[in-house]
């Protein structure tokens, strides 16, 4: 049974790597970008999502960083940045501390991407996976705290916009890793997969 819905929660999981690996459009801020950038920044989404290597994670940070410079109107790549060092934590084998100061960095460049205007639903969404990750680092000690913080994000995109099935996803794997005694775990988490799934495959990018 388990392995069932360990089975169901990847090709949830499948369905997000499909959604983030085709390029947002880039916003219309980007028009005054030099020629070429729409492309490059594509390529470079791409990269990040389609790569689980932390060090790769981190140089595509960087880059998309140099990209926010050269469109400073344009929110996608401070997203796709807070994205990537996001990322880079779950892969690294860095320290609890070191993992906290690249979460500070993907924070910080997803506010620029919030001044910017960009999607709230998708940056809220974003939001709860980094505290996903801070609670991750130390569940014993950030439980209480991180887990009223996830679900007032998630709320909050999924009623901006109900279609979003990025929030679906990030509810279902909150709710799995989840202890039982708490709520969580395998069986409560399986419906809330089925949805995230009926959400992708219904999702228009």
């Amino acid at each position: 049974m388990k392995k069932s819905l360990f089975t169901l929660a990847l090709a949830a999981a499948s369905f997000c790597a499909a959604a983030q690996t085709t390029p947002a459009p880039v916003a219309p801020a980007a028009a005054a970008a030099p020629a070429g950038y729409a492309d490059m920044l594509g390529a470079t989404i791409k990269q990040v999502t389609s790569t689980g290597d932390a060090a790769e994670l981190k140089a595509l940070a960087a880059k998309l960083e140099r990209a926010a410079t050269v469109a400073p109107a344009d929110w996608l790549p401070r997203y796709y940045q807070a994205y990537a060092l996001l990322i880079n934590v779950f892969q690294s084998k860095e320290d609890g501390d070191a993992k906290d100061a690249t979460l500070d960095q993907a924070e910080a460049a997803l506010a620029q991407a919030r001044q910017l205007k960009g999607d709230e639903s998708e940056l809220l969404t974003l939001q709860a996976y980094i505290y996903q990750a801070r609670l991750g680092i130390s569940p014993m000690q950030r439980g209480m705290k991180y887990t009223g913080l996830i679900y007032t994000a998630l709320g909050e995109a999924k009623n901006l916009n109900p279609a979003n099935p990025r929030s679906y996803l990030v509810r279902a794997n909150n709710v799995y890793f989840t202890p039982a005694m708490f709520g969580g775990g395998a069986e409560a988490a399986r419906p809330l997969y089925e949805e995230a799934k009926a959400k992708f495959a219904a999702f228009t990018p």
